[in-house]
């Protein structure tokens, strides 16, 4: 069923709709309920995929679906039509303007409907992508306030990654920290890379979301095995490596790579000389989880992300 979450008159005659598919079964009076949200930056397109497939399935099985399925594919719908990050005509971050108010600008009423409407789920799930510069694996990124509520979910999303950042760094203005602070459990995921559609990585999240619903005691069907994650905790746990010079960039390692300390990650060229500028490596043994996507680089460019890690295991089994 389609429903309308917010609805803005625009100038011309024109209308700002968000708007959510609830799919529901099952006979439990207080059914659960799982919220799937994308879309509210306009160039990433990842969840786009997500929420197709997950539509798709959920359809085709409703026999297995015990609960509430409400999907969001397009929180910033005039982003997603312009390919814009932002909101158009206003230059402005709609994850930027959260919690908001429904007595203020706009944008501020369509964010204070958003919260309004996904509060009370019993999860959410707040899918991103990278920009148009970086590729990311999948994983998801919390706030270590919530670090004992939202793990648990993240380690059966069938993510790569659980990336827990320090609380000063992260936003308060955010969906996600407006939901977690109403008690709604919230995941951050980022995955692929921006304006594209990376179809193994969402169908690697789509398993993991059945994967949790059957946790959760809302899927009776199938689901596929899932991927145990690498914790990372704190920005001491990962390195990153800035371009030291201007120029295109070369990558010469893979994404999900295990590196050595001094492995080669890429080059910075510069294709009027034809010569190398700078070779640059790995500056210590881990996973690459991040690397450069778009190859015009300047100095100070990110070019990757390192999850620090010796290859070695401690006495529990845990990599070290």
């Amino acid at each position: 069923m389609i429903k309308t979450v917010a609805s803005v008159s625009l100038p011309v005659l024109e209308k700002l709709e968000i708007r959510k598919n609830r799919i529901e079964s099952g006979t439990d009076q207080k059914k659960k309920r799982i919220s799937i949200v994308t879309g509210i930056h306009g160039d990433e397109l990842e969840g786009q995929y997500v929420c197709y497939e997950l539509s798709r399935r959920l359809q085709e099985h409703m026999e297995c679906l015990n609960g509430i399925v409400d999907i969001y594919p397009a929180m910033n719908p005039l982003g997603i039509d312009s390919i814009t990050r932002g909101i158009p005509a206003f230059d402005l971050d709609m994850n930027r303007v959260f919690p908001g108010n429904e007595d203020g600008s706009m944008t501020e009423y369509v964010a204070a409907k958003i919260v309004e409407d996904l509060a009370g789920s019993d999860l959410c799930i707040d899918i991103h992508a990278s920009n148009i510069f970086l590729t990311e694996i999948p994983q998801v990124r919390i706030n270590e306030l919530h670090t004992k509520t939202l793990v648990p979910f993240a380690e059966k999303l069938n993510v790569d990654l659980i990336w827990i950042h320090g609380s000063s760094t992260v936003l308060e203005s955010t969906l996600a920290y407006s939901l977690n602070s109403r008690n709604t459990p919230t995941l951050v995921v980022e995955m692929g890379v921006g304006m594209r559609i990376t179809k193994s990585y969402c169908t690697q999240l789509v398993n993991g979301i059945f994967s949790v619903m059957k946790d959760m005691n809302m899927w009776s069907g199938p689901t596929e095995s899932v991927c145990t994650p690498m914790i990372a905790r704190g920005e001491d746990a990962v390195c990153f490596l800035n371009a030291p010079i201007a120029g295109i960039f070369i990558s010469q390692a893979k994404h999900g790579d295990f590196l050595q300390d001094g492995d080669p990650i890429g080059m910075i060229v510069d294709p009027l000389k034809g010569i190398i500028l700078e070779r640059l490596k790995a500056p210590t043994a881990g996973i690459l989880f991040t690397i450069r996507e778009y190859p015009v680089v300047d100095e100070g460019s990110l070019i990757a992300r390192i999850l620090k890690r010796t290859g070695r295991k401690d006495e529990n089994g845990n990599d070290i």
